[in-house]
This record gives structure tokens, sequence and C-alpha cells, in this order.
């Protein structure tokens, strides 16, 4: 629960504190006193919007902080979830600096935290009710989520959001493989006319330089024949051949070789030279006489030529490297086939998922309309205390049939069921939109009914109540403030009002005043003593010039809210 409010420099507040108390706190004063302003100070605290117009004229930054005690074990393990950390005490300070040039700054027991973490905490410590969320109960939603938290179906709803959540992201992994798949089928049409150039070319390693080969020398067929039966004539069919020669200098060095040791190497390399030489001619004449300037032929390899200098500049590589490139499109494709088996393979998965999703949203369907009866009922006999004896509240819970095709989408992200608190404040009228017909007094009556109903089941320790008299003469003053009394039982409640019948059902008062000091306004606020209540309630009740008469009727106020307390 909240045990300490400190604001300092906040517009008219120049230094406040406040030491607050379990149970149920009212706040006084008249207007402009500056009530709001500890709101709004409780506001920035709880991670609310900051501004540097709230800094007091001439300071250098407004500060305020709030002091928690966590008490319940639940409580001290949500905030230290959400803190990702270990709380070393059974307290918690939440701090709020603003400086005049509109920068602020959060700190919780002392170390830095970004404004979503203090958000976050501040929605587990305190809920501040004020028009906004009277109006907030007009929404369906807000509606659905007030069913769901007095039914206790947090761990329903879980269920059905983890397994939509689940065929959701199955859906996703889904739409990328089709959109991967239309981007890509230009590219496998593109890959597969590649794919089948290339195939049928049946590129080879090392044909591309064998090819140039054969055609220059079918292109030089007479050259090249005459090169080689010239080589053939001097090398061994003319007079003097070389390899006459040869034999001629080996036959002479023969019969030396025993006097002269070093010819019988040199006679025997020369014999050796003259047998290769003989050999190399009948090669080159052998090559002649098959040398043919075949024209056909030339003109294959010369188409075939052309076909790989085409697909290489088709490819940008080289004629080697053709083969190379149509392993590589061959591989591109087997990835795109894939993808294909990727979205077959997730037909069972996303159809299981989807059955899940029907399920769980049909147990929390069912979970709801069960809830709903018990939760009309309950509001109902809290009205009753609050002057709606004659109303009727009702809820309407409507559900749309889930999807048959599980390809389609995940469903709501809370259930198929749409909420709707019906109301009919008067005998004999039938039951409309809450939002449609309630007044801003019957507004808030209904969501202190609303309220009292949850407090069971609300896990939030303060409740701040703020304009919750809007509406509401004094006749039904005592009625709100016995629901307020009521509430209190399960949660420390705060309420600013202004109806002395409220305020006198309280457990604890606090009047808030403004004070002029040397030309400075500032705003106090002071807790009453039970004497000082007295004359706070009468001053409510005929102002400042109330009579005896009138502190004899709020005193009898106090010693019968107490009683009924």
């Amino acid at each position: 629960m909240l045990r300490e409010l400190c604001v300092q420099n906040l517009a008219l507040i120049e230094d406040a504190r406040i030491d607050l108390k379990s149970g149920y706190c009212a706040w006084t004063g008249e207007t402009g006193a500056g009530k709001s302003l500890l709101l709004t100070a409780l506001g920035l605290v709880l991670g609310g919007k900051a501004s540097s117009e709230l800094v007091r004229k001439g300071k250098e930054e407004a500060r305020a902080s709030a002091v928690f005690d966590l008490g319940a074990p639940s409580l001290r393990s949500d905030l230290e979830a959400i803190l990702d950390g270990a709380i070393d005490d059974d307290q918690m300070i939440l701090t709020r600096r603003i400086s005049a040039q509109g920068r602020s700054v959060c700190h919780v027991n002392g170390l830095p935290v970004p404004l979503s973490t203090v958000k976050t905490l501040g929605e587990r410590l305190v809920n501040i009710h004020g028009q906004q969320e009277t109006r907030a109960l007009l929404d369906p939603l807000r509606q659905r989520d007030l069913l769901d938290a007095f039914g206790d179906l947090g761990s329903l709803r879980e269920t059905y959001q983890s397994h939509r959540k689940n065929h959701q992201c199955l859906l996703d992994r889904r739409s990328r493989l089709l959109i991967d798949a239309a981007n890509l089928e230009r590219e496998r049409a593109l890959l597969t006319f590649e794919r089948d150039e290339l195939a049928q070319a049946e590129p080879q390693i090392g044909e591309y330089d064998d090819l140039v080969r054969e055609a220059h020398r079918l292109a030089n067929a007479d050259e090249v024949r005459s090169a080689a039966l010239a080589g053939y004539a001097c090398l061994y069919e003319s007079d003097r051949s070389a390899q006459g020669l040869l034999e001629e200098v080996a036959r002479k060095l023969a019969p030396l070789c025993e006097a002269v040791p070093e010819f019988a190497d040199a006679s025997a390399d020369l014999s050796r030279l003259a047998d290769e030489t003989r050999e190399i001619a009948y090669a080159l004449r052998q090559f002649a006489q098959h040398v043919d300037d075949d024209p056909s032929r030339l003109d294959e390899v010369e188409t075939r030529l052309a076909l790989y200098r085409r697909l290489s500049t088709r490819f940008r590589c080289s004629a080697d490297d053709l083969a190379g490139r149509l392993a590589e499109i061959e591989s591109k494709l087997a990835r795109l086939d894939g993808l294909d088996a990727g979205l077959v393979a997730l037909d069972a998965p996303i159809t299981e998922a989807w059955a899940e999703v029907r399920d769980s949203g049909a147990a929390l369907s069912t979970a709801r309309d069960r809830v709903g009866q018990k939760f009309a009922r309950a509001v109902r006999a809290q009205m009753k205390g609050l002057g709606l004896d004659q109303a009727r509240l009702t809820i309407s819970i409507e559900s749309e049939p889930f999807a048959e095709n599980p390809f389609t989408s995940a469903g709501p992200d809370h259930g198929v069921d749409r909420v709707e608190f019906l109301f009919a404040p008067n005998p004999g009228e039938d039951p409309r939109p809450l939002r449609k017909i309630a007044s801003g007094g019957e507004m808030s009556r209904v969501m202190l009914a609303v309220k009292t109903s949850l407090a069971a089941a609300d896990p939030v320790p303060t409740l701040v109540f703020d304009e919750i008299d809007t509406g509401v003469g004094g006749r039904l003053g005592a009625a709100l403030g016995r629901k307020l009394a009521d509430l209190a039982q399960h949660h420390q409640v705060i309420c600013v009002t202004h109806l002395p019948q409220i305020a006198s059902y309280a457990t604890h008062q606090w009047i808030i005043r403004k004070q002029t000091d040397r030309g400075r306004t500032r705003t106090m606020i002071t807790p009453l003593a039970e004497e000082e209540r007295v004359e706070e309630i009468a001053a409510m009740l005929r102002g400042e010039s109330a009579a005896e008469g009138t502190r004899q009727e709020a005193l009898s106020m106090l010693i019968e809210a107490r009683g009924l307390r």
C-alpha cells in the first residue's frame, strides 16, 4: 500500500509530505486548493506524463516520491519480476524528478530505471479512478477485462492467447514462404531456362581449348601438311637428312671408342638421337597423311566455339566455368523446390494449431457465459445500496464463430466474445448499452458497484478515486461512502471528494488548503484529528460560517458512519 507521498516544487506545492494509512482515506478541501495537484504528483510517480510547466516558478526542478509497503509476497514477487532483480527490504520507493527544461528522471529504490518500467510497476501498485476510468468502463473491451477478472479467467485467457500466438507464428512463417515463393517465381523461370540452355550445351572442362586447337588445324590444313612433310624430309628422307648425319657421326666415332673412351658416350647418344629422329620423322609423315581440310568438321567446330563464346558472355564467366555454373543453377532450383516442400510441411501444424485455438477459445467463451450471470448478479447486489435499487444491469456476451479455414487468420487476441454491459435505470425500460444510456452520476455508482464486486479479485493494493461524486447529491453520498468503506476492507482506498457524506465514512481524513506567504501561494495538506474532522465536515456542509447545529450534525454523521463501518 501507499505509505508516504512527498512532493516538492510542483506548481503550488512547495513542500508537502503525507503519511498515509491503511483503510479508507479521504482528501478534502475547497475547489482549487490543490487536491488535483497531489493526484498529479502521484500520477508522475507512477509514470504519468511530465511537463516543465509543472515546475514551481523560480525552481530548478520538481520532485515527487512515493513509499510503498509491499506486504503480500505475491506483490513482491511480481515487482521483482518487473525489475528483474531482488528487492532488499519490504518497501519500494519510486521517485520522479522533472527539470525546468522538461527533462524527466525516474528512480526505484535509488536506482535509475526507464519510464516504461515505472509505468509497469505503477499498474501493479495503484489504480487511479477518475472520470477517465469511469469513461473506460463504457468500453466493451474494458468490460470484457472486468468480466475475466471477476471470474478469475486469466489462466484460460492465457492458454487461448498462447495457442493463438503459436498459430499466428505458423501463419507468419507460411506468409513469408508465400511471399518468397511469389518473389522467386520469376527467378525460378529464369533459372529453369538457363539450366535447360546449359544442359543442352553440355559444357565440358577443357573442351573449349581443344576446339580452338582443332579449328586452327582445320583452317590451316595445307600449311600443316606441308610443314609436316617438309619436316619428314629434313629429318629422314633427304640426302643430307638429320637422321643420316647423326648416324654418320656415330659410325665415325665408334672405332675410336677404345682409344678415346669419351667417344663411347657420345657415339651411343648420337645413335639414340638418330633413332628418335627417325621416329619423329615417321610421326610427321603419318600426321601429314591424315591431315584433311574437312570443311564440314570445321563448321561444326566453329559452331561449337561460337556457342561457348555466347554462353560465356551471357553468364559472365570463362568457358571452363560453364559446367560449374550449371551445377550452381541446379542447386538454386533445388532450394526453390524446398520452399514448396516447406509450405506443404506447414499445412498439418497450422491445422493442428488452429484446432487448439478453437478448443481453448470455446472453453474461454463457455467460462465467460457462466461467469457473466454471476458477475451481473454481484454488481446488481452492490447497486442496491447505491440508490439504484430499481435499476437493472445485465451482461450480454455474443460470440462470433471461428473461421473454418485455418489459413485465414489467428482469431481475435482476447477471444471471439463481445461483452457489453446493458443497463436499464428504471423499471419497464429495456436494457441498453451502458455507454449509450447512463448519466454521469449513474456511471460513478455503477463503476463503484463493479469495483466493489471485484474487490477480492483485484490484486492492486491501493485504489484512488477522484471525482467519484460527480453528478451525485448528498442523498447518495452516504451510500457511496459506505461502498468505499466496504472496498477498504480489501484495499487501501484514497478518495478526493467534496461531499461530506462520502468523507464521513473515511477512517482517516486530510484537509488540503492554499496559503499565501510573502506574495507566494502554496498548497498545504494536513491530517485531521477526530475533533478537527467535525469542523471540516461542518464546513463542507455549510461553509466556514457553520453554526453549532451544523457541527452537531457533522458529529452525528461521523458517529453514524463509524458505527456502520
